[in-house]
């Protein structure tokens, strides 16, 4: 993301719902940011170590993109997550 953006980091989908209150206070243009030959990232982030399932904001971040349109007109959509599961 860091090549793609040119930058150093990108808020998270759930940092920005915390900071205004919920998902749902939130538009496509203050998660999604557009990159090198316009490919679209949205970092979907998670609870801190140990507080929480870091699943809980991948679901929270793909409903919120399906929800608001972020996949029509996409030829791809690639994923990544990093770590391990819940409980593992």
């Amino acid at each position: 993301t860091r090549l793609i953006l040119h930058a150093k980091a990108q808020d998270t989908v759930l940092s920005l719902a915390a900071e205004a209150g919920s998902v749902e206070d939130l538009e496509m243009e203050d998660v999604m940011k557009i990159g090198y030959r316009d490919i679209r990232c949205v970092e979907s982030g998670g609870p801190e170590p140990g507080v929480g399932c870091a699943g809980r904001g991948v679901i929270t971040s793909i409903n919120f993109l399906e929800e608001n349109g972020a996949y029509d007109g996409v030829d791809y959509v690639l994923t990544t997550y990093w770590g391990r599961g819940c409980g593992a």
